[in-house]
């Protein structure tokens, strides 16, 4: 797993951790951690794809 993805997994845990928290406790700011969680999301997936199409791209020039 690339570096990047599991770095954004982490704060897209915390993200999420954050934000049911803030629900619990009543603040309204949840609903920021809910969109950073989001874009972690996004970013975790962007680097995984990227990865696995680098790779594929390698075997094929290999093979």
């Amino acid at each position: 797993m690339p570096r990047l993805a599991l770095y954004a997994l982490v704060v897209c845990a915390l993200a999420v951790t954050a934000a049911v928290v803030s629900f619990v406790q009543g603040y309204w700011i949840g609903v920021v951690w809910v969109l950073l969680a989001g874009l972690s999301s996004n970013m975790a997936w962007y680097y995984l794809r990227r990865a696995k199409a680098q790779r594929d791209a390698g075997r094929a020039a290999t093979g």
